[in-house]
């Protein structure tokens, strides 16, 4: 029986070892996981502190069925989406669907891209009557803590385009 005793003693060492690592762990990633300055959207709308949606979401021509890296200029997608910055944000489409953008470091642009892409990424361009991102509206009359998606049936002309017409143009 000696030999049962060792292996039990062995055995609760190794569970009270356990027991005493997660919080550790736990209580590490709560320090670190919420960065400095970014706010929760209901202690916003209790202080009464207006959100301000970043502009640029209003020029990428993107297309919701595509992935967010498809955005003609990459560097807005590391942008935060409102100031101040948010944790999480519904994004409300005029036809009820809903979606959520999380990001405890604040919501990116990148975050709330990402978050309409995966409702979208599997309908084909026929089944969408406007597929293009026109931009982000804050109405806080209508809900304080979320954002109204607009569409468009058209997207941005890229650049790269447009100064392909231009020779086109010149050369005839």
């Amino acid at each position: 029986m000696s030999a049962d005793t060792s292996d039990l003693t062995k055995v609760d060492s190794a569970i009270s070892g356990m027991a005493t690592s997660p919080p550790k762990e736990g209580t590490k990633r709560r320090t670190t996981s919420s960065a400095p300055g970014v706010m929760n959207l209901n202690d916003l709308e209790k202080e009464g502190t207006k959100i301000a949606v970043a502009v640029e979401t209003q020029k990428t021509g993107w297309k919701l069925n595509t992935s967010p890296s498809t955005v003609e200029d990459t560097a807005i997608l590391k942008k935060h989406l409102t100031e101040p910055p948010v944790k999480k944000i519904d994004l409300h489409f005029p036809l009820g669907l809903e979606v959520t953008a999380r990001n405890l470091k604040g919501v990116t642009i990148k975050d709330a891209l990402d978050a309409i892409h995966k409702q979208f990424k599997k309908k084909a361009d026929d089944e969408m009557e406007e597929p293009y991102l026109k931009g982000f509206e804050w109405d806080p009359e209508e809900s304080w803590t979320r954002l109204k998606v607009h569409c468009q049936k058209e997207g941005m002309p890229a650049s790269k385009k447009s100064k392909k017409n231009k020779d086109k143009e010149e050369a005839a």
